[in-house]
């Protein structure tokens, strides 16, 4: 395949130009790099090589202004803004920022298509002034305020400009204007050069009368690059610019249009495939790579062009390991780094101007893997220290010195560096991150090997970092760690780490943009859907559409019209063509597929192969686990049996037997994160711990009503004492869980004014014991070791000489939960039945220890449904029947030790699996 470079160099060269003494001009410096490969397989001896510029470099030439950053720009736009508006109307720079991004490209882009400035200005402050929004007959001060931004674009584009100009130096389309206005005086100085324009086709006003001006002086030539079947189509947006350029310029009105081919229309392999997700779309591009080959002189011919830069880290961990060379022209944008996210935690914790960190964002802060290293030393790891500290003491908010008191010494300079206050203040915040990165940098030089790559992502951002301090220094318009916090992002999204690698060997991985004046031979093209490629009605603009066309300014359908152009021309030579788009619907970005594919389909020139691809999913078969039971857990078993098993481990089992296994038997406890709001067991411990304390002292005693009028004035500080005790450092003093609190305090007084009652109405309470904890052992025939029983019961008490045991519990509980119909169902139905075994476990234990005589009560007092009293355990005929015997006689324990038995004969039972549970 002869490449469109090749095929302008060789023209060139048999014309016999001099080709050392010619002035390259392309659309990129990519292409300068390829431009200079196929230069040296025409020439036969050694030459300089030719002046090869891109097209703003050229321009910038030209103009003899220096052209600025984005972000200086930004800068000293400000400061013309400043020299403008009045001190009281100023807006600080963090708000400006917001919205003088989109002025700045409205005034690049007036300026590049010579747009006449006070025409457009003055058209839309007319706009503005007819549809705002009041309905006043006179405009109110938001609407003077709102008028007069308007008014004032004109002035701040003049002293802008003039500012600019004085400095020489230029936006894009300051540069851009300035060459025009210099085009004459350059073609007079430099009358002896012969330009060369290859691979253009939109140009903005500017380029068009520089390229114009050079051609009818005789100083250049001009290649294009197109094709008859989009060309000498009228409505084919891929040939729209040129067949403007055509049409409208002078130069062609007397000399021949060349350089129009027909490789499109060429025998091409086409295929089009719907891949799910971007992931997706990344192992497919894997999947044909492996397809080609990894023979070098296929990939050197093969293009991976991503229509979205975030693809690119997934399509390089797709790339087939046999493929060695591959060559990234696009980078990788900084914003995709991990380290961004390091120094994102760290501003999202500042820009509060906080002396106090809330816990979660100091955890993910000290445990990110960029310097997870610098909080270990030869005495280990400090980061599980801390973390587990902060856990245990339900430590919701810290600062940097109750961090530094959890901490160990040797991490204290550490702590002090994210996150003692920056003050408000950049330059302190920018001092903090650059130390920071010379940490990271120490730690990774001490610590690792061959970390290439990370060191390569601290020194961008390192540079990044000054060039922030530089700005700073400079300008002095970041007060303020969210001024700070919006440029750095700003300067993030414009950075790249560029990789290095043999630029025209191997696989090329690029985007749309870097392909333009390239060929190759397959090409794979991404992210072919609508809103992506082409990018659609995309106006990030304070310009409206009417007047960008009454103004002859670019607008969306121009832009579609430039990545059409691009689209075919990467077809326009390529032999083999994957086009990829994503099947999955974006709610954002849409998801159909482009226009461009139906467009391929519709033409009818190539054969398109059309497929959907969907990933391979494994069927998984929804079994359920089982755990055969090893020498290891029958010996865990046997010392559990001994130690003894509780009625909330043996309801445990009954409701997931894998639960059981992994607590009981691995140890494994669920996970106790910080409490920032009081939870249910901790709100639980608080009232049993509380009523533990004014009951005890009166076993063995009746109770009075004066005795628990005395208790109802202790009620807080004792709930105080206990939440204090359990919730740790925890805070209870606000919020929700003043609220929890409060709620704690109600039930006791409410369990307590319904003992009084009881009390009044003629009643006579007893107290026979308070968290009585027992240890029973149970005689099994058929389990060749002991196995107790052990709880505590919350209360044992006679109410009017019938007597009661008692189990508190701070949730809801409804009478139904405390009745069985069937023995059978009690130790296999967790829902209903779970409270009924509980209590008829405390029950037993309690007879068995002879602690108290049947026949008695049993059940359960509950402080979310304190209102039903004491439900008690009862016995029904039948599901639907109302009659119950709720006294515990020496036949119920009989009944119940049966069901006892067999659970605890089927957890010991070496032959039976620990099989899991269908949970709802």
């Amino acid at each position: 395949m002869s490449t469109f470079i090749q095929s302008v160099l060789k023209d060139l060269k048999d014309k016999g130009n001099n080709l050392e003494d010619l002035y390259f001009i392309l659309p990129s410096k990519r292409a300068g790099v390829f431009l200079k490969h196929h230069l040296s397989t025409l020439i036969q001896k050694p030459i300089f090589a030719p002046h090869i510029l891109s097209i703003e470099e050229f321009v910038e030439e030209i103009s003899g202004l220096k052209t600025l950053s984005n972000t200086d720009t930004l800068f000293q736009l400000y400061n013309a803004y400043v020299e403008v508006s009045p001190k009281e109307s100023r807006e600080p720079f963090e708000v400006f920022s917001n919205w003088a991004q989109i002025l700045i490209q409205d005034f690049n882009e007036i300026d590049r298509y010579l747009g006449n400035q006070d025409t457009i200005f003055d058209y839309l402050h007319a706009i503005k002034e007819l549809d705002h929004w009041s309905l006043e007959t006179e405009p109110t001060n938001l609407v003077k305020s709102y008028l007069k931004f308007w008014k004032q674009l004109k002035t701040y584009y003049q002293v802008f400009s003039d500012n600019l100009l004085k400095n020489k130096q230029g936006y894009q389309g300051l540069v851009y204007r300035e060459a025009v206005e210099n085009l004459e005086a350059y073609i007079e100085n430099n009358t002896n050069k012969n330009h060369v324009f290859l691979g253009f086709n939109a140009l903005n006003t500017c380029e068009s009368l520089i390229i114009q001006g050079l051609l009818q002086n005789g100083s250049a030539n001009i290649y294009w690059d197109a094709d008859e079947s989009y060309l000498n189509d009228n409505i084919h947006d891929a040939g729209l610019f040129i067949r403007q350029h055509k049409a409208n310029w002078n130069y062609f009105k007397k000399q021949p249009f060349n350089w129009v081919t027909s490789y499109y229309s060429q025998k091409k392999n086409i295929q089009v495939v719907g891949v799910p997700k971007l992931v997706g779309q990344a192992k497919y591009i894997g999947q044909i790579l492996e397809k080609i080959g990894v023979d070098n002189n296929n990939l050197k011919n093969t293009a991976v062009v991503l229509g979205e830069e975030n693809l690119l880290i997934p399509v390089l961990n797709s790339i087939p390991k046999e493929i060695s060379q591959i060559n990234v022209t696009m980078g990788l944008p900084l914003k995709f780094v991990p380290l961004a996210s390091l120094f994102d935690l760290l501003f999202s914790i500042h820009k509060k101007n906080t002396n106090t960190y809330y816990f979660r964002e100091v955890i993910d802060l000290i445990s990110h893997p960029s310097i997870y290293s610098l909080f270990e030393t030869d005495d280990g790891n400090y980061l599980n220290e801390i973390s587990s500290h902060i856990q245990k003491n339900n430590l919701v908010h810290l600062s940097s010195a109750e961090l530094k008191k959890i901490a160990h010494k040797d991490v204290h300079s550490i702590i002090d560096l994210m996150f003692s206050s920056w003050e408000n203040n950049p330059e302190k915040a920018l001092n903090h991150c650059s130390n920071l990165i010379y940490l990271i940098k120490d730690s990774i030089n001490d610590t690792m090997s061959n970390k290439g790559l990370e060191l390569e992502y601290l020194y961008r951002f390192h540079v990044l970092f000054n060039q922030l301090t530089d700005l700073n220094t400079n300008y002095h318009y970041l007060n303020s760690i969210e001024s700070l916090y919006r440029i750095y992002n700003d300067v993030l999204q414009n950075e790249t780490l560029d990789f290095k690698g043999e630029p025209l060997e191997g696989l090329q991985i690029m985007g749309m943009l870097e392909s333009r004046v390239l060929d190759f031979e397959t090409v794979i093209i991404s992210s072919v859907n609508e809103g992506i490629l082409p990018s659609g009605k995309t106006n990030n603009s304070f310009i409206p559409f009417d007047v960008k066309l009454q103004n002859k300014l670019p607008t969306y359908k121009e832009k579609d019209a430039v990545y059409t152009y691009h689209f075919y021309r990467l077809i326009q030579r390529a032999k083999n063509v994957y086009i990829l788009y994503n099947t999955e619907i974006d709610a954002l970005k849409g998801g159909e597929k482009s226009r461009f594919i139906t467009q391929l389909e519709v033409e009818g020139i190539h054969n398109i192969n059309h497929t959907i691809v969907s990933p391979d999913v494994p069927i998984i078969e929804n079994s359920l686990k089982k755990i055969s039971k090893t020498k290891a857990i029958i010996s865990k078993l046997e010392d559990l049996s001994n130690y003894g098993f509780s009625p909330s481990s043996l309801t445990n089992y009954i409701r997931n037997p894998l639960d059981f296994y992994y607590e009981k038997i691995l140890g494994i406890k669920e996970f106790e994160d910080v409490e920032e709001n009081i939870a249910a067991n901790t709100l639980g411990s608080v009232i049993h711990n509380t009523l533990e304390d004014f009951y005890k002292p009166f076993v063995g005693k009746k109770l009075t009503v004066d005795v628990l009028k005395t208790f109802k004035s202790e009620i807080k500080n004792s709930v105080t004492h206990h939440f204090k005790a359990l919730y740790k450092d925890g805070n209870f003093s606000s919020g929700k869980n003043l609220i929890i609190f409060e709620i704690a305090q109600r039930y006791i007084s409410n369990f307590i004014n319904s003992e009084i009652e009881q009390l009044e109405a003629g009643n006579q309470i007893k107290i026979l014991a308070i968290e009585a904890g027992e240890k029973i052992e149970l005689n099994f025939d058929n389990i060749p070791y002991k196995v107790h029983l052990t709880g505590k019961v919350d209360r044992i008490d006679q109410f009017n000489g019938v007597t009661r045991v008692i189990d508190y519990k701070s949730g809801k509980v409804d009478q139904g939960k405390v009745e069985i119909v069937d023995w059978e169902d009690l130790t296999t139905d967790y829902d209903k039945y779970s409270k009924s075994f509980q209590v008829l476990c405390y029950a037993y234990m309690m007879h068995k220890k002879k602690l108290i005589d049947l026949p008695i009560e049993a059940g359960i007092i509950s402080f979310k449904n304190l209102n039903s009293g004491f439900l008690k355990f009862g016995i029904k005929e039948s599901t639907y029947s109302r009659k119950k015997n709720q006294l515990i006689t020496e036949e119920t324990l009989n009944n119940f030790e049966v069901e006892l038995k067999k659970l605890i004969t089927e957890i010991c039972n070496p032959n039976i699996d620990f099989i899991e549970k269908e949970l709802d």
